[in-house]
């Protein structure tokens, strides 16, 4: 896997979170590399979404935050395989799934961390190479009021645990000889 934009590490569950950024070109998204297969492969990670933590708001009640981040798992000529889409609430830290290390906030921690957990299973058909995450949408509601962002560039959710199971292809065939000439 190649991720252009690496969140972390998780404090606790030491996992390592990527970021995926909204776009439309499959070559600046989370590239994952299928080697040959025979039939599908089978793509599997954890979906989720990215909350700015502040314990002034956490300690006020006025955290509450609903996001839905919508990505598209696509090919390299930019054809959409399949959509995920993660929904989940903050209100309290218990609500975040790990701290992220390599911060400046208290304990060496970043603002920004993963909430909420959508476990993804997806079909990659046999003949494709590479396959690219990229971010659609996410809409956020607060108490405030609510939007939605989708321009390139920008954080829409976080993957982890990405894994790919497939059924390797058959060998290459070995060279002909090379046929003796009288």
């Amino acid at each position: 896997m190649t991720c252009p934009t690496p969140l972390g590490t998780g404090v606790k569950t030491k996992i390592a979170f990527c970021e995926v950024m909204a776009g439309r070109d499959p070559a600046a998204g989370v590239l994952i590399q299928v080697p040959p297969h025979k039939g599908y492969a089978t793509l599997t990670f954890d979906l989720h979404n990215l909350h700015t933590y502040s314990e002034e708001q956490v300690r006020a009640k006025r955290a509450f935050t609903r996001y839905t981040a919508t990505i598209g798992v696509l090919t390299t000529d930019n054809t959409l395989i399949s959509r995920a889409v993660v929904q989940s609430e903050f209100r309290a830290a218990p609500d975040l799934v790990d701290r992220v290390g390599g911060g400046a906030g208290p304990g060496g921690v970043k603002a920004v961390a993963p909430t909420g957990t959508e476990p993804i299973t997806i079909s990659i058909p046999e003949g494709e190479p590479t396959v690219s995450l990229l971010g659609e949408k996410l809409t956020v509601e607060r108490m405030d009021g609510s939007a939605t962002y989708s321009q390139a560039g920008r954080p829409i959710a976080v993957v982890s645990n990405v894994m790919l199971e497939y059924r390797p292809g058959p060998p290459p065939k070995p060279p002909k000889p090379p046929t003796k000439r009288r």
